[in-house]
Order: C-alpha cells, then sequence, then structure tokens
C-alpha cells in the first residue's frame, strides 16, 4: 500500500498481470511456427531458434539474422498473439479489479508490454477494459533490443502520460520486468504467479512480492 500510495501511475505488465496470452494457443506451438518460417530463409538462425519454445526469443533470433526476416517473423508473431488472446479466457483473477481500483483511485494506467500493441488492445477490448487504460506501450517494432529488460518502453510509457518515471510503479511477473524497472527508476511489485518465483523477485529487490492480484486491487482500493 505505502509503495502504491506514492505512485501517481501504475505500469501493468500484459502476460501474467493481466491475462495469460498463450493459455489457448500455446507459446510452444507459435514458436514451433515462427521457426520454420525462420528456417525457411536461414538455416543457421532456425537451428537456433529450434533450441527455444518462447515465441519473443524466436523473434530476437530472426533480428539478429537480418531486418527482413526479422520483420516477417514479427508480423507473425504479432498475427498469432491476437489469435492467441481471443482465445485466451478471462483476465488473470484479480486483474480487471486491480485496473479498477487504480482508475478508481485517481491514478492512470498503462500497459506496458513486450508483447505486440494490438494484442493488448484486442484483449481489452474483448473483455470490456479498455476504460481502464489510459496508454498501451507494446513492443518497439523492429526493435527488439529495446524490450524489457531495457527500461525503453517504461520511460516511453512515462513520456506519453507527461510524468517523471520514477513516480511509476510496475507490476510484472518476470524478471526482465524487475530489471527494467530498476533501470528506468520506477519502483516494481513482483507479482510471483509460480512458486520459484518469489525467491527469484527477492534476489533480484523487487520493492515488494504479492501472489494474488486481488491484493493489488485491495492495496490500490485503500491507497
Amino acid at each position: 500500500m505505502e509503495i502504491l500510495t506514492k505512485a501517481h501511475v501504475v505500469f501493468f505488465d500484459f502476460d501474467g498481470p493481466v491475462c495469460d496470452v498463450f493459455a489457448g494457443l500455446p507459446a510452444p506451438e507459435v514458436a514451433k511456427q515462427l521457426t520454420a518460417l525462420l528456417a525457411a530463409q536461414d538455416e543457421a538462425a532456425g537451428a537456433d531458434a529450434a533450441k527455444t519454445d518462447d515465441p519473443i526469443e524466436v523473434l530476437r533470433i530472426a533480428h539478429e539474422a537480418g531486418a527482413a526476416i526479422g520483420r516477417e517473423v514479427e508480423q507473425a508473431l504479432t498475427a498469432a498473439e491476437v489469435e492467441a488472446v481471443v482465445v485466451a479466457g478471462p483476465p488473470t483473477p484479480g486483474a480487471a479489479e486491480a485496473l479498477r481500483a487504480a482508475r478508481e483511485s485517481g491514478r492512470a494506467v498503462a500497459v506496458v508490454s513486450n508483447n505486440s500493441a494490438e494484442c493488448v488492445q484486442r484483449f481489452l477490448e474483448e473483455h470490456g477494459l479498455v476504460g481502464y487504460v489510459e496508454k498501451v506501450v507494446g513492443r518497439p517494432k523492429g526493435r527488439p533490443d529495446l524490450m524489457k529488460p531495457n527500461p525503453f518502453p517504461l520511460i516511453t510509457a512515462a513520456e506519453q502520460m507527461q510524468v517523471g518515471v520514477t513516480s511509476c510503479t510496475l507490476i510484472g511477473d518476470s524478471l526482465t520486468d524487475i530489471q527494467a524497472a530498476h533501470a528506468a527508476g520506477a519502483t516494481v511489485i513482483g507479482y510471483a504467479n509460480k512458486p520459484h518465483k518469489t525467491d527469484l523477485f527477492a534476489q533480484a529487490q523487487a520493492d515488494i512480492i504479492v501472489e494474488d492480484m486481488h491484493a493489488i486491487a485491495g492495496a490500490l482500493a485503500t491507497a
């Protein structure tokens, strides 16, 4: 509550705190499709991509292989993400309540994600959450190097909302979220939606760690 009381703006990471993006269309399946697309043009890069089941990592490898194939893989990933959020199911338990509580407390809200802005917007529309989110900052197109843990997305969101990034708090469920927030100078709440993340986030020095988005909703309602 103390951290959120000081926050003028609340940033939500998307995949995890707001929704399980690949719940209906598994991430390994998407990664496999992207890898096949990459391998058809660059066999070596395709072999590297085959070692991961993370679509975002496949995207990084594709861009390292070349700008043209990077753009092609990124377009395919964005299309897959939009398809995925349509079948992803409801928001993370407590997420809608947290978004609503943030806005009702007078705080502005932005979603800051390594997923595409298109898929975030589609999910918010599908579930009637658009009115609670002022800005959506997705991954920088053509520049996977600027995704979190780079602080660029957080700084960009703060600039768009005309606030200092140090007055913002990020809610994220990955180590890259913690790292990006620290690099930007924002406070960060680690959402430990898996048991091993509690120790991971503690070691990374998240400002606070929660295991349930309802806890954030309750703190925001009080703050």
